[in-house]
């Protein structure tokens, strides 16, 4: 990123990013991450905020980081503070309550995916992602017309199910089916993909979406432990938990070097 932005102020030396101010956002997202008992990390807040801007200007967007990063910590913390700060009254298009339906897309079949006609009786089966299509239109039609509606593919890319979304993505957020259906995706609903990379996804889908990008190095391993301490105060008593911090923080600190050199990582620290 440090290189990234050099770049950019080389070649616009003269241009100066305005500040913007999300006070109202940024504070109820920092409400939101301690109702979970979560970690209030700038890096981290950023990268909520950066979520919202991209979706003002893509209905298709994609929140690539390995394990372990916050894809999903990133959507369900903006989808709560975007709920609550339109409980607290506050009127702006993009502060509305907003219903998540999160899939698998490479734990069903293409046919469950998106419908399939049965050969035999020639019967159409609806599909997971037309049903919450339609759901999303229907909705419009109900008091909920205003809110808004995620559905998050959680599941690595690839061109047997992603090109299909092609013509959903693109600007007249079309999707069509098997049996000749189409469908308008309501400006109410956005796409959004969690994934661990974008080794086998074509240029066509990755230029249709709005990319968040999450280094482990935004949240880093402190985290963590703090996290797990507050979620251990019911389990282990206070001085024996208090304890355990002050000895496992500077272990960690020492050996996460040697484990990096000497050592495979499973899971990469």
């Amino acid at each position: 990123m440090p290189l990234f932005y050099g770049i950019i102020k080389d070649l616009f030396p003269s241009v100066v990013v305005p500040y913007i101010d999300y006070g109202k956002l940024q504070k109820s997202i920092e409400t939101e991450l301690r109702n979970k008992k979560l970690q209030i990390k700038g890096e981290f807040i950023t990268k909520i905020i950066q979520l919202l801007e991209t979706m003002t200007v893509r209905h298709g967007n994609m929140l690539v980081g390995s394990t372990g990063t916050g894809k999903s910590t990133v959507s369900i913390i903006l989808a709560a503070a975007l709920t609550t700060l339109h409980k607290s009254g506050e009127e702006d298009y993009w502060y509305k309550p907003v219903h998540i339906n999160t899939l698998n897309p490479k734990a069903v079949s293409m046919g469950e995916l998106f419908g399939e006609v049965n050969k035999f009786t020639n019967e159409w089966t609806e599909g997971i992602v037309s049903f919450l299509v339609k759901n999303a239109v229907s909705a419009l039609e109900t008091k909920e017309a205003d809110h808004k509606r995620w559905i998050i593919f959680d599941g690595p890319v690839d061109a047997l199910w992603i090109e299909n979304m092609n013509t959903v993505l693109d600007d007249n957020k079309m999707l069509c089916l098997m049996n000749g259906q189409r469908i308008k995706m309501p400006e109410t609903c956005t796409m959004m993909f969690e994934v661990n990379d974008l080794k086998v996804a074509s240029p066509a889908t990755v230029s249709r979406c709005g990319m968040v990008f999450l280094e482990p190095e935004h949240l880093g391993w402190e985290v963590l432990v703090h996290t797990w301490h507050e979620n251990m105060h019911d389990v282990i008593q206070q001085p024996y938990l208090d304890n355990i911090i002050k000895i496992l923080v500077p272990i960690i600190e020492k050996t996460l070097g040697v484990i990096r050199r000497q050592c495979k990582q499973i899971v990469a620290a």
